[in-house]
């Protein structure tokens, strides 16, 4: 699913970036910083997005090289799944979450991202799947991401819209609406509606 300039351009930043992170030689850290830049010049070559943008994110990252954590609530009622309308994608729609935040556990973040996004407190209960992103047919993305998607049951609150988000409602699995395919994918949320049918089925991953 990934394609060949984009892998390409996140190991080379890997490489630069443990570089920059371990080595003390001027020389060798000239040598990563110009790793770092033909990284960038790869991905905005093939992207909509300015090569100093690209070098400036890159260069936000520090420390040594890993996959960012995205996670996201699958919470069912009435066989209907609830997806929340981003405001920041033309209004397209998504399961509840975001970045897993320092000092969150995963079912922490992801109950917190799903209040903050919809107003409706839940309970994660499973971990559904662990997806690499590179390996599913998101748009190309800068960053290697972990998707955790977990199972959560609705305990509280009511609807409410936020800073990033604007409507939730629950739909059936033939009338899923126009997906933020960043976020999520058609054969993912297909995928959660078969969990329901098969409770006992051990979590994904890959």
């Amino acid at each position: 699913m990934l394609p060949t300039w984009l892998n390409w351009a996140q190991r080379i930043m890997a490489i630069a970036q443990n570089g920059l992170t371990y080595t003390q030689n001027p020389f060798d850290i000239e040598r990563y910083q110009k790793l770092r830049s033909i990284a960038a010049e790869i991905y905005s070559s093939y992207s909509s997005i300015p090569q100093p943008s690209v070098l400036d994110l890159f260069q936000g990252e520090t420390g040594y090289a890993t996959p960012k954590i995205d996670v996201r609530a699958v919470v069912f009622r009435d066989n209907k799944i609830l997806l929340v309308r981003e405001k920041l994608d033309q209004g397209r729609w998504t399961l509840p979450g975001g970045w897993a935040d320092i000092n969150d556990s995963p079912s922490e973040a992801v109950e917190r991202e799903a209040l903050e996004e919809t107003g409706y407190v839940v309970k994660a209960v499973k971990l559904l799947a662990l997806y690499d992103r590179n390996k599913h047919p998101h748009p190309p993305f800068i960053h290697h991401i972990y998707k955790l998607f977990f199972l959560c049951d609705i305990i509280g609150g009511s609807p409410q819209s936020s800073i990033e988000t604007g409507e939730a409602g629950f739909f059936l699995a033939d009338e899923i609406p126009e997906l933020s395919t960043g976020r999520v994918t058609y054969p993912q949320i297909s995928r959660f509606f078969e969990f329901i049918d098969h409770p006992d089925w051990p979590t994904d991953f890959d």
